[in-house]
């Protein structure tokens, strides 16, 4: 057999023309979103409201199983993809196991992280649709920092509500932000009516994801031309980072490479499902079968230590 490299590297010719829609596989479709005022499941006009029409669009989409993906999307993806397959072997010796390693690393461009794959797709659509600007929030700072760079290659204004206790702690990614070009706000603030009044309420708060999220709906529903865009947790977004996964499958496969296990880090849920949504297709349609481990800190677990799929 051919020895595995180090690093698999795809040529550009075989990345992704299409990003992949898990949902379009599943027998029992996940729960639609509801309207809060109606509690009815939302329709695109109004969620279109709040988002760009043709991120709407994919959001509520169950049954397309592969978007064609813009080639302005794709040329930008050629600056940092297709993206390597790594055998770990020097990991392997370390533990002293049989198991073959690989890690795809998604580092390797500006931002820092795989969030730039759907932060440059969410830009686009809004640039296409003729807006102005995007509101978002963030955490760390990545997804702010993915979507700062986007918006800076579409030149749209770009407005990041930033968790104040991380706005304090990371002054490096908050000003790599505003070198982008983006508005950035440490979050709860005075600037938004829900802002003040978390601050009535709770002085002296360093703020909550939570919070930032509601400030940035405010903001991008309250100014003409702007719609909110998020780095997680949305169908839009696992539909855009399943370039992630297409990729590993494409270098799998170009050396005959089956794997048992995948393993994906579980935080919004964008990388985890990324890396996954093919693998899962394909026991879904019942060409294949893997076990599947979501993994997250015990530091701060959301869920289970460890998820088993």
């Amino acid at each position: 057999m051919e020895k595995i490299p180090y690093k698999i590297y795809l040529e550009e010719n075989e990345m992704p023309k299409q990003w992949y829609n898990v949902r379009a596989d599943m027998k029992k479709k996940p729960a639609p979103i509801l309207n809060p005022g109606t509690l009815q499941p939302v329709t695109e006009d109004e969620l279109s409201g709040i988002f760009c029409r043709e991120l709407a669009k994919q959001e509520l989409d169950d049954t397309t199983a592969y978007f064609d993906i813009p080639e302005e999307i794709r040329k930008f993806y050629r600056m940092y993809r297709p993206a390597p397959l790594v055998r770990a072997y020097c990991l392997e010796e370390k533990l002293g196991t049989p198991a073959h390693i690989y890690y795809k690393f998604e580092g390797n461009n500006t931002s820092g992280s795989h969030k730039l794959n759907s932060a440059i797709a969410q830009a686009y659509y809004a640039k296409k649709q003729g807006l102005k600007g995007v509101t978002t929030e963030t955490g760390a700072g990545q997804w702010g920092t993915a979507l700062s760079m986007a918006c800076a290659y579409f030149d749209l204004d770009c407005q990041v509500y930033m968790v104040k206790c991380s706005y304090e702690q990371k002054p490096f990614r908050r000003e790599v932000m505003r070198t982008y070009g983006a508005q950035v706000t440490p979050s709860p603030s005075m600037n938004t009516n829900i802002g003040r009044k978390i601050n009535e309420e709770f002085p002296g708060t360093t703020g909550s994801l939570g919070c930032a999220i509601s400030e940035a709906v405010e903001a991008a529903t309250s100014q003409e031309g702007y719609r909110y865009v998020l780095g997680s947790v949305l169908a839009q977004v696992l539909l855009h980072q399943s370039v992630i996964g297409l990729e590993t499958k494409t270098a799998l496969d170009k050396y005959g490479i089956k794997a048992d296990t995948i393993i994906g880090c579980a935080g919004g849920g964008s990388n985890l499902g990324g890396l996954i949504s093919p693998f899962a297709g394909e026991i879904l349609r019942g060409e294949a079968d893997y076990d599947i481990i979501a993994v997250e800190p015990a530091s701060c677990p959301t869920d289970e230590r460890k998820i088993c799929v």
